[in-house]
């Protein structure tokens, strides 16, 4: 459809359905970012656990998800997904509320491992609803916001978690994710889901490729790099800072990280539906590998939050590209999939880096961990090359050359 001038209309990316599937993820990564800093604590102030009961806390939660991403993904494809937000909403929600009643840490672990469940059932489905909502002209763009307000939640979960833990009061601590897994609840099951697209005549797929889509794996392998380096900053920072004797400023360390992604955001998005990733991941690997090698020499409060400033830039060019081109590698019918391939293979990087970049720092130090980090996501780049750019180069080519002439 044009206008009247002559020019055409854009199609409407702020939707009410697409502000409240936006603001449920952001109510269920709070929740998820509010636990991830708090829990430890519970573990060795409430459940006199020792520090070697933290991590198992966080594992099982973590590889729950992973294993029921590429599940959810599947089922988003076959089953009606309202029924799967209501499941997966619903259990997350209950889960929420039931750590009040927790009082023995085997009963963490297994209350920690359903919630683990719900929540990669439940961002995988709220993240292609929210895919699907978008209009193919302003994919770009409209993944960008999408992104942010995990962002957001990436900052103020973890900000609001840690002054609720200066209290000392556990009931307001999961009373408060109890409250914000309703909003998400709620948020998600206002939202008209979009039918889902026909699949296209032709054999339906069978074994790994059933759970797996095979046209996301590249740009999913490649996010795992990213995810790897971006471990070290969420893990490992807080740490960091106060070995810099700066441990009040690593908070404004993520303020910083998050408004340049705000900031860039709105600009971001219309360049990638503009000119392609290629001119936002390139620019936006440099700026993250210099950032990470800027922080593993930072001696200084100025230099500290001007790596995070350029990491933020750097991070908000890269994460919402991959995700774009993951659900844009795919048919549209599989959407479900490619959403739950790309965060498969993100969520794997993202624990594997944790991990190892530990070990890392624990023989070399933080500084050289940082700089190592930085390394790896150079790597990124030339995967990004290899993997994707020339290969859809290439058939671009190969388009162009067996095109019928005029």
């Amino acid at each position: 459809m044009s206008e009247p001038n002559g020019f055409e209309a854009r199609p409407k990316l702020w939707t009410r359905d697409f502000v409240a599937v936006c603001f449920s993820s952001f109510f269920l990564f709070m929740t998820f970012y509010i636990l991830a800093v708090t829990l430890p604590i519970f573990v060795t102030d409430t459940l006199h656990g020792g520090q070697s009961r933290i991590g198992p806390v966080m594992t099982v939660f973590v590889v729950a998800g992973l294993v029921f991403r590429p599940l959810a993904g599947k089922w988003l494809d076959e089953i009606n997904r309202r029924t799967i937000v209501l499941i997966a909403l619903g259990l997350f929600f209950v889960c929420s509320g039931l750590y009040m009643l927790v009082d023995s840490y085997a009963w963490l672990l297994a209350l920690r491992l359903v919630h683990g469940v719900s929540f990669g059932i439940g961002a995988t489905a709220i993240g292609a609803i929210a895919m699907d909502l978008v209009p193919a002209a302003r994919k770009g763009e409209g993944v960008g916001y999408y992104s942010l307000f995990m962002s957001l939640a990436m900052v103020g979960g973890p900000a609001i978690g840690l002054m609720i833990a200066e209290t000392g009061s556990n009931p307001l601590l999961f009373g408060t994710c109890f409250a914000l897994a309703l909003c998400g609840l709620v948020c998600g099951l206002s939202v008209r889901i979009p039918a889902r697209l026909p699949r296209k005549p032709g054999p339906a797929p069978t074994g790994w490729r059933r759970f797996i889509e095979p046209a996301a794996v590249p740009i999913g392998l490649t996010g795992a790099v990213l995810a790897f380096s971006y471990g070290a900053i969420t893990t490992f920072l807080s740490v960091y800072a106060k070995s810099l004797n700066l441990s009040a400023y690593a908070s404004v360390f993520f303020m910083v990280f998050a408004l340049m992604i705000i900031l860039s955001r709105p600009f971001t998005g219309k360049m990638y539906d503009r000119s392609g990733p290629h001119p936002l991941v390139y620019p936006g690997v440099v700026l993250f590998a210099l950032g990470m090698m800027g922080l593993g020499g930072a001696h200084s409060l100025p230099m500290f939050l001007a790596m995070g400033a350029v990491l933020g830039l750097g991070y908000g060019a890269l994460f919402p590209s991959f995700q774009t081109i993951a659900i844009q590698s795919a048919e549209p019918h599989r959407s479900g999939l490619a959403t739950g391939t790309f965060f498969l293979l993100f969520d794997a990087g993202y624990g594997i880096g944790s991990s190892v970049l530990g070990m890392v720092s624990a023989r070399t130090g933080y500084h050289t961990m940082y700089i190592i980090g930085g390394i790896v996501v150079a790597c990124s780049g030339v995967m990004y090359y290899v993997l994707h750019h020339r290969r859809t180069a290439s058939r671009s080519a190969a388009m162009t050359t067996t095109a019928p002439h005029a």
